[in-house]
């Protein structure tokens, strides 16, 4: 299966950009309090985008022999994508007054920022390590 990892690394990064892109979508469309941020079509479609990038990640973490809760960077993806699930489903229909949806909506977005950069980093710390690595090798001779 190692032959396709770069098909499906491919898939699993385009379903990251698309489910990132369809969740701001549909945030932006709850900030117009528009009725069409939890328009059926917009909800299945994401569910469909959700279940390729599980399916990716599963086959990617097979392929490549790397676990949650046996790496530390894929044990923070994991547990940061249930806070941005629990976050995301409070800012679209889930919290009770406008001024919640809000601000787990924007913070929502933060958390999906930090999975992604903690994706790239390879590290627990994510966007705090690569800067903090970048700012060290600057200041050695």
């Amino acid at each position: 299966m190692i032959e396709f990892y770069p098909e499906i690394k491919l898939v699993h990064v385009g379903a990251v950009i698309a489910s990132g892109s369809l969740f701001a979508t549909r945030g932006t469309l709850m900030l117009a309090r528009s009725a069409l941020a939890n328009h059926p079509a917009l909800r299945y479609l994401s569910y469909a985008i959700d279940t390729t990038l599980l399916t990716a990640a599963l086959m990617l973490m097979t392929i490549l022999h790397q676990y949650p809760f046996v790496h530390a960077w894929l044990t923070v993806k994991v547990l940061l994508l249930v806070v941005y699930i629990v976050l995301g489903s409070l800012a679209l229909k889930r919290a009770r007054s406008r001024g919640a949806q809000v601000g787990c909506f924007f913070a929502a977005l933060a958390v999906f920022l930090f999975i992604v950069s903690v994706a790239r980093a390879h590290h627990p710390l994510g966007i705090v390590y690569t800067v903090t690595r970048a700012a060290a090798e600057v200041g050695s001779p």
